[in-house]
């Protein structure tokens, strides 16, 4: 028997959403999504840390959420803007990049409209608690319960070692400025965006439409210290 053609994912309907594959297959669908539907990852990548289930559990699993038994974890996404306009959301990370390497950008925090810090670095990442086991761990950020609704902050290579990570609320107004004349990235869940130039401002907030994960009850601890020990 053949299989016909796929459907565009934007114009699908459905109650659960079942991604197979690894972390970026499962940023890449929620991105796709027009509305946010619950999310269940099936790991066939090499680490998966928004995977829930691997290979050998899928099939009891996906049996139990065909009868209802699951339940729904909200997390917290980025709605990101640069000079008021809206460019997109992440679920792990907005990360302001140097486009030329070996190129040290100025960057300037600003925090409820105060300057907070400003640093020279090869970028800065504003990530979420599910993105602090993402590229912001390879950066040298603190993991993050997925629980805390708060904003991650974790300057690239900073040129001074006083520049260090933030943990701040995500209630918080918090501000990017690009004060530099060398040009930036701004990169969205490893997705290019746009080229920044000097002056343009980043602005991050709290998404109203977080996105949505089934739970398979597994200890994200234990998860994480799980996964680690696979790389």
């Amino acid at each position: 028997m053949g299989f016909g053609e796929g459907a565009d994912i934007r114009e699908l309907g459905g109650d659960v959403v079942v991604v197979i594959g690894g972390d970026g297959t499962v940023l890449h669908t929620i991105r796709q999504l027009n509305r946010q539907m619950p999310i269940i990852g099936i790991n066939r990548g090499r680490v998966g840390f928004l995977t829930e289930l691997e290979p050998e559990e899928a099939k009891e699993y996906l049996l139990k959420i065909e009868a209802g038994d699951y339940s729904i974890e909200k997390r917290m996404r980025l709605h990101i803007r640069v000079d008021g306009e809206f460019v997109g959301e992440a679920l792990n990370e907005a990360v302001i990049v140097t486009s030329r390497p070996a190129k040290i950008l100025q960057l300037t925090i600003n925090i409820d409209h105060v300057p907070a810090e400003r640093f020279r670095a090869d970028g800065v990442l504003i990530s979420t608690p599910t993105g602090s086991t993402g590229y912001a761990m390879s950066a040298g950020g603190p993991i993050v319960d997925p629980w805390i609704d708060g904003f991650l902050i974790v300057p690239l290579a900073p040129y001074y070692l006083s520049s260090r990570p933030h943990l701040i609320s995500s209630s918080r107004r918090l501000r990017v400025e690009l004060d530099s004349t060398k040009p930036a990235d701004l990169v969205l869940d490893g997705q290019h965006i746009m080229e920044l130039f000097n002056g343009n401002v980043v602005s991050v907030e709290k998404s109203p439409e977080p996105a949505l994960f089934i739970n398979a009850g597994k200890n994200f601890f234990a998860k994480v210290d799980s996964k680690l020990k696979n790389l």
